[in-house]
C-alpha cells in the first residue's frame, strides 16, 4: 500500500448511527417510570421481594454522564434476565444529588426498562402491582419519544 494510500484510509473518519442504537437498543422495550423515595438498593431489595425477581447491581454498567461544571455523575443500573422467558429488566435511577439522568422526566425517581416479546402486556401488570406497593407514590407508562437523552440510556 502506497504512503497516500495509507494516509486516505487514516483520514477515513467512522461516524456513530445514534439513532439506529436507540432503535435497536429500546425495541420490544416498554419504559415505566416510577416515583419512590427509596434509595436504589433498598428499592430494588423491596422489588425482589414483591415480585420474587434478582435485581443486582453491577457498578461497571452504572451510567456515566458530565454535567455542565464536567463533574462525572453515575446513576445506579440494576439488571434481571428472566430465566424461563428470557425477558430483561432494568432499573436506572434517575437522580445523582441534584442531577438527573433524564431532565425531561426530572419528577421522576426510577425507570423500569421491560424487554422481551410481550413488553406493553409486562407493563400493564407491573404497573398495577407497583401501585399497590406503599413505597411507590408512582408508577406509569412513559413514551420513548418524550425522552430527548434516550442515548443515556444505552449500556
Amino acid at each position: 500500500m502506497s504512503l497516500n494510500a495509507n494516509r486516505a484510509a487514516m483520514s477515513l473518519k467512522m461516524t456513530l448511527n445514534v439513532a439506529a442504537m436507540q432503535e435497536e437498543f429500546f425495541s420490544d422495550t416498554t419504559l415505566l417510570g416510577i416515583v419512590s423515595a427509596l434509595p436504589g438498593y433498598r428499592f430494588c431489595w423491596l422489588l425482589n421481594e414483591k415480585f420474587d425477581l434478582n435485581f443486582v447491581r453491577h457498578a461497571d454498567s452504572d451510567v456515566r454522564i458530565y454535567d455542565a461544571q464536567k463533574r462525572e455523575l453515575f446513576f445506579p443500573l440494576y439488571k434481571y434476565r428472566a430465566p424461563l422467558n428470557g425477558n430483561r429488566y432494568r432499573i436506572y435511577k434517575l437522580k445523582h444529588e441534584k442531577e438527573s439522568l433524564l431532565p425531561e422526566v426530572r419528577q421522576l425517581d426510577y425507570l423500569w426498562t421491560i424487554q422481551g416479546n410481550t413488553p406493553q402486556q409486562d407493563a400493564v401488570e407491573i404497573t398495577g402491582l407497583l401501585r399497590h406497593i406503599p413505597e411507590v407514590q408512582l408508577a406509569q407508562p412513559i413514551l420513548p419519544e418524550r425522552l430527548k437523552n434516550l442515548a443515556h440510556l444505552i449500556v
